[in-house]
């Protein structure tokens, strides 16, 4: 293919139109794309259906590139909710004034060019202009193949929109599904500030490890519950039903129940709703002996069910002796993303909180609710998994950076 050269430095002039916007400008063109959206609710969906008419009926993505006349509104709504927010920009984080008179200020700034990679997700299309717009950057897109009608359709209208208000279509760029494209991204040093990966672990590490250009990870989600000694039965039937089967492709879905040994006698009620759900459990043997013949999909589990993501109806359950040995389970097993206990007992809930490293560590709430919007942040451009930069829900802050401003009267240094 084409060396993409002149689409990257067509996306670093649009970053220095974007710079020169009134935060006033940037959120009024938001609310137009909102409406648009809205308005193009009929071609997106067919744009859609095409693609998932090409994927497979059980391919668990599919849940993934569903879009629905609700999901769009949603999506819309989400970017009118970004335009409500503050600008990230402009805003002086210190100031300190030195002992010969000269200020520095130290103040938010865009990025500049902003590079996603991801796979079957439509709706990241839409989040990340969202945010990148309003964070003063522009954005190249690189989505996967399983959406390429509903990405390339969805652009397009973008950037018709862009230009029909006077602003530069190169504000966003959908870039060809290929490897190349791929690989012309993350060698594009000095042209690209920042490559953001959202997908598979398989991706995520592709991306990590052959990137020329700096990387935030937004890592793999696999997420446990722990089943504490102190845990209220009906808190943890409903806590671990919603994170399971709300949404099983996406990143926050819970993927392994720690139960504690003095609570299997309880397993069977806790995990019953699950059968509901047609779920497949892989248990260790002594979850296996407490669930065999009171849960209908039962299998017993293999090594490797025990740190895995399964973006499918299927979970995984090991027991442990104690709150110190399923800290040491989650630990061995986690991706750092988002992990949870069940319990009553505040000593329990604050060792689980203090010891627990991952970006988002919960106390009798769903994982489900790693999201940017439920975070009160308008939208998300992934969850960060690393400690760098950025760590969780990442929204508009996240994808700032800063400069010093330095101003006096004629200093000079001896």
């Amino acid at each position: 293919m084409q060396p993409l050269t002149p689409t990257f430095k067509a996306a670093r002039k649009a970053s220095r139109s974007l710079a020169a916007k009134r935060a006033d400008d940037i959120d009024a063109m938001l609310l137009v794309m909102a409406d648009t959206t809205t308005k193009a609710i009929p071609k997106i969906l067919e744009a859609n259906a095409r693609d998932m008419a090409r994927m497979a009926p059980d391919d668990p993505k599919r849940d993934r590139l569903l879009l629905t006349e609700e999901r769009i509104k949603a999506i819309a709504d989400d970017m009118r909710s970004v335009a409500s927010l503050p600008s990230p920009l402009g805003r002086t984080l210190s100031s300190v004034t030195r002992p010969n008179g000269m200020k520095i200020d130290k103040v938010t700034v865009p990025f500049g060019v902003i590079g996603i990679i991801y796979e079957a997700r439509p709706n990241v299309t839409f989040d990340v202009f969202a945010l990148c717009v309003k964070a003063g950057s522009a954005c190249l897109l690189k989505g996967g193949s399983d959406a390429k009608d509903t990405n390339e359709t969805v652009v397009a209208i973008m950037r018709r929109t862009l230009r029909d208000n006077g602003w530069d279509e190169n504000c966003v760029t959908l870039l060809p599904a290929s490897h190349d494209a791929t690989a012309q991204l993350l060698g594009a040093v000095g042209e690209v500030d920042l490559i953001i990966p959202r997908g598979s672990k398989r991706l995520i590490e592709y991306v990590r490890d052959n990137s020329r250009v700096p990387v935030i990870e937004t890592g793999a989600g696999v997420c446990h519950t722990y089943i504490h000694s102190s845990a209220d039965n009906a808190v943890a039937r409903e806590v671990i039903f919603n994170a399971k089967t709300r949404r099983v492709s996406v990143c926050n879905a819970l993927d392994t129940v720690v139960v504690d040994a003095s609570r299997l006698d309880d397993l069977p009620t806790i995990l019953e709703p699950m059968a509901s759900k047609n779920v497949d459990i892989y248990a260790d043997e002594r979850a296996y002996t407490a669930l065999d013949g009171k849960y209908p999909r039962l299998y017993r589990a293999a090594y490797d069910d025990f740190g895995r993501e399964w973006q499918d109806y299927k979970m995984s359950v090991a027991t442990v002796d104690g709150l110190a040995e399923a800290i040491e389970f989650v630990d061995t097993h986690t991706s750092r993303h988002s992990e949870c206990i069940i319990a009553e007992d505040p000593e329990a809930q604050q060792t689980f909180l203090r010891e627990i490293d991952a970006a988002c560590v919960y106390v009798n709430v769903s994982t489900a609710f790693t999201d940017g919007g439920q975070f009160g942040f308008g939208a998300e451009i992934g969850i960060s998994t690393q400690k760098l930069h950025a760590r969780g829900p990442m929204a508009l802050s996240e994808i700032t950076t800063y400069k010093y401003l330095i101003t006096g009267h004629g200093q000079t240094r001896c």
